[in-house]
């Protein structure tokens, strides 16, 4: 099976080679100013690992899918890690606002590889084409803080029972508790102190909330039209906002992609669920009676995050980090009140928010190191450094003196001005370097303590509690808790499955091009659901399930299975 998905892959990367030569991206290029020895074909190099006490520095490329600006590696923090490893990163990145199949195509066609590699989904593709480390002997000699920061989840890296090696670590998060979350969706505290602060328990209660604070606040306090819900779809965050919804609003579904789940560890594909269909019948039914944007499917993500920026949309159906910036403008202006409370609501009050879930460690999407790089050793020796205490407390504080300071009791603390600062700068985290660097590489979840007694993050209960705003602190006096969180499901509700999950495993080719043509089918066929009259919503979902089925629908959902089936075998 390996060889006909390798085969298939270089006749893929073969034709897209020719098509884009004429790019002119850097993202293969592996040229460092200060050179490097190369390494042999199993990865091992003569050079060693350069370190900080030597005074050498050696700069490795890194590919990073998910940066969307050029890193330059110059920050406090950047420097800070550099003087600690000898390291420092030369990061590309996908051009031209791709995603980083392309570019992770053509790296495979000219067998041209960065030194370390974030590859997001098309990782699999590299495994494939056999371009990536099994790290597994770097980790034993060179990764005791890997290896303490991952525990017992640890064997959870391999690839599959039958393939033990370890080609990547996690981008995300090991371990923790939520003390925050964004629930299933978002209102605007102003709609929701309206109500009493009575959390909606169905979509019927999220409607007439909704309905009723237009009718009594039809406009900004600046004359534009209030919005009930808008989205942004135009994209790829029609996953966001369009597609991960509906599984946690509907199904109650935790986020494994556009996957459920059931009780005896079958995929499928989701939007063939009964009750999904009810959440679109509900959107169409908004859009036509003019709740939900008329612009939601045109519009650009930045034109969404505008509308949020002006307090005009009274309702989200997405994730904090996607629509932070527009929250950080009203903040910055003291409109509180229309920022948002993310909520547990689901579309009936028999069904349970997955929000606060721990589904295990996410594997599958992570950082590992090519069989090109030129020192393999500096590169695990860095990665090592970055799960260390000191490494993460670097990564996720910043700079002791300057972006947080040392109480009596030893314990770790951020000033009043440093938490308006983050909160309120978009470009924080780019200026101070504060969480920069964190992401994709290794790192432990909130509420975790070091040595020190001090949480590894910024977010602890005492934290998040301290930073509330007049908002929040009014939200849970009225509620009589302690965070926002009490008010949802908690974690204890639910079971850890054996699994990771879904959407950031390394897929196998085929089914990887299965799925992205189901995708394509699924992201302008709801669009048409949701857009088009009621009476012909029926028909238009009929009709995209079997352009679904007509695509192998059926064949990926029988892959998924056996693809959780060797997942669940690595552990069980």
């Amino acid at each position: 099976m390996k060889k006909k998905r390798i085969c298939a892959l270089l006749l893929t990367v073969a034709m897209t080679a020719g098509t884009l030569a004429g790019c002119g991206g850097d993202g293969g290029s592996t040229s460092t100013e200060t050179g490097g020895t190369a390494a042999t074909e199993e990865g091992s190099s003569d050079a060693g690992a350069s370190d900080g006490a030597s005074g050498e520095v050696i700069e490795l490329t890194f590919f990073n899918a998910d940066a969307n600006q050029d890193d330059p590696w110059t920050d406090p923090v950047a420097e800070a890690i550099t003087a600690k490893t000898g390291v420092k990163l030369k990061t590309t990145r996908p051009v031209g606002g791709n995603d980083e199949s392309e570019a992770v195509a053509l790296m495979i066609a000219e067998q041209n590889y960065p030194d370390i590699i974030f590859a997001k989904g098309s990782a699999g593709n590299l495994i494939d084409a056999e371009a990536m480390m099994d790290m597994t002997e770097l980790i034993d000699e060179y990764g005791p803080n890997i290896k303490k920061l991952y525990g017992e989840e640890f064997d959870k890296l391999k690839q599959s029972a039958d393939d033990p090696s370890i080609y990547q670590l996690s981008a995300y998060v090991v371990g923790g508790t939520k003390f925050k979350d964004a629930g299933n969706l978002q209102v605007q505290w102003a709609a929701l102190k309206a109500k009493d602060y009575k959390i909606p328990q169905s979509l019927d209660e999220l409607e007439t909330m909704i309905k009723d604070y237009i009718a009594e606040n039809p406009t900004t306090d600046d004359g534009l039209d209030k919005i009930g819900i808008s989205l942004s779809t135009s994209d790829w965050h029609w996953l966001i906002t369009l597609g991960n919804p509906a599984g946690f609003i509907a199904d109650g579904a935790p986020d494994n992609g556009q996957w459920i789940v059931t009780d005896d560890n079958k995929g499928v594909y989701k939007f063939r669920s009964d009750k999904e269909r009810e959440y679109f019948r509900w959107l169409c039914r908004m859009y036509n009676e003019g709740i939900l944007d008329s612009e939601f499917a045109t519009q650009t993500h930045e034109d969404y995050i505008a509308k949020i920026a002006s307090g005009r949309v009274v309702c989200l159906f997405d994730k904090d980090w996607d629509y932070q910036d527009g929250e950080k403008v009203l903040k910055a202006d003291g409109k509180y009140e229309l920022t948002y409370a993310g909520l547990p609501t689901c579309m009936d009050a028999s069904t349970k928010c997955p929000s606060l879930m721990y589904q295990g460690l996410t594997t599958g999407t992570g950082v590992g190191i090519s069989k090109t790089c030129k020192d393999p050793v500096a590169a695990i020796k860095f990665i090592d450094f970055l799960c260390s205490d000191e490494g993460q407390v670097l990564n996720k504080w910043g700079i002791e003196g300057v972006n947080y300071f040392i109480d009596d009791e030893g314990h770790r603390y951020r000033t009043e001005e440093e938490i308006k600062y983050s909160q309120e700068d978009a470009d924080y985290s780019k200026k101070t370097g504060v969480g920069f660097h964190n992401y994709p590489f290794p790192s432990y979840g909130d509420g975790i303590l070091d040595p020190t007694g001090s949480t590894y993050t910024t977010t602890s209960k005492d934290a998040v509690i301290n930073e509330y705003n007049v908002e929040e602190k009014a939200a849970v006096e009225a509620w009589g808790v302690e965070l926002i969180v009490d008010m949802f499901p908690q974690p204890d509700e639910f079971e850890t499955p054996d699994y990771s999950p879904l959407w950031a495993y390394a897929m196998p080719l085929e089914f990887s091009e299965i799925v992205d043509k189901l995708d394509e089918v699924a992201w302008s066929a709801l669009i048409k659901c949701v857009t088009g009259a009621e009476a012909e919503f029926d028909a238009n979902y009929d009709a995209m399930i079997a352009e679904l089925e007509a695509t192998g629908m059926t064949d990926a959902e029988e892959m998924m299975s056996n693809i959780i089936a060797e997942k669940v075998a690595i552990v069980q």
